[in-house]
């Protein structure tokens, strides 16, 4: 038996000998299991249902690996079933792969693996393939985590980042900013008077719910690393548009906009992990932003600008002096490490 409560990583449990056998079998296996996993083989075999797939595959190094409102083992199902949804397919299958540093307490990859169980529970997806790959202390920064997302995709609909079009609606399902400042403030040992969560959390159920009220969505995306701005640019450049949105449409926490302002931060750049930006055609905005209302998941969501002509494509923003300025791409990297 491996010592969950006192033990930790070692080099051995990467050997593919007898310590890792237990360590699959007595922690892996333990949370994850499922009859696919359970086939024991290198792969998974499964039969796929009618439809398109739709397949994704995610890193996640984020530091910490323990944050308000969630962990990197809750984090890989959210990142990698919220990449699949965006195309509007129901997630199905996740594969993990981990890379463990030599020394991390046994204890803490339990709750990694515990969270990730719980997670894919309630996403509805099962856990069907992975691996385990030790490194060297100093080498792996406690644990990464890689998975790949697989989901099935219903003839007929058809949402992509290049098929947005001039006149259409741009909306936002929630607030902005919280999982970036949750992470920093983690960071940085910042204390407020009201507690930052990350908003991580899988969206394929609101997508679900947005699909059956307006089946002719254009795009979706979830703005993560780069935040709500990077993620308009990218949608701007993909399908050849211009963008302008309104500040004061944008919802934003009065905690996380003033740690952003401690900080030294822009929320329109920081990540979220529990949101997603929805473009449609303009005549079906009310409808679509009443369904997203109706979702506990969109409850905050807001109609934030439309798509133009522009040669440049470039993002635009009405202020909230009433001026307007480029909504440029991020440079560099305001939070490493962030996902």
């Amino acid at each position: 038996m491996i010592d969950l409560k006192h033990g930790a990583v070692d080099m051995s449990h990467g050997s593919g000998g007898r310590a890792m056998a237990q360590l699959i079998a007595e922690l892996f296996h333990r949370h994850l299991d499922n009859p696919l996993l359970a086939q024991g083989n290198d792969q998974a075999q499964f039969m796929p249902p009618p439809g398109r797939l739709a397949v994704s595959t995610d890193a996640h190094v984020i530091a910490p690996l323990f944050f308000p409102g969630g962990d990197i083992g809750s984090l890989a199902v959210h990142g990698t079933v919220n990449d699949v949804a965006m195309s509007g397919a129901r997630p199905l299958y996740l594969t993990a792969g981990f890379i463990l540093e030599e020394g991390l307490p046994l204890a803490d990859l339990a709750r990694i693996v515990e969270s990730m169980a719980r997670a894919a529970k309630e996403a509805g997806v099962a856990v069907i393939a992975g691996d385990t790959k030790v490194v060297e202390r100093g080498k792996g920064d406690g644990c990464f985590i890689t998975t790949a997302g697989i989901g099935v995709l219903p003839d007929g609909i058809e949402i992509s980042g290049d098929r947005a079009a001039p006149g259409d609606a741009i909306l936002i399902s929630g607030s902005i900013g919280d999982h970036g400042v949750a992470i920093m403030s983690k960071r940085e040992h910042l204390d407020f008077e009201t507690e930052i969560a990350s908003d991580s959390q899988s969206l394929h159920d609101l997508v679900a719910a947005m699909i059956a009220a307006v089946p002719g969505i254009h795009c979706l995306r979830d703005p993560t690393r780069g935040g709500l701005a990077t993620t308009l640019n990218e949608l701007a450049a993909q399908s050849g548009v211009g963008m302008q949105i309104r500040e004061t449409a944008i919802p934003v926490r009065a905690e996380v906009s003033a740690a952003c302002e401690l900080l030294g931060l822009d929320p329109l750049y920081v990540a979220n992990e529990g949101k997603l930006i929805a473009i449609c055609p303009c005549e079906r905005a009310d409808a679509l932003l009443a369904a997203m209302r109706a979702h506990p998941k969109g409850r905050e969501a807001a109609v934030i600008g439309r798509v133009i002509e522009d040669p440049h494509h470039f993002v635009q923003m009405e202020t909230g002096f009433g001026g307007s300025r480029i909504v440029d791409w991020m440079a560099g990297e305001q939070l490493p490490r962030i996902c």
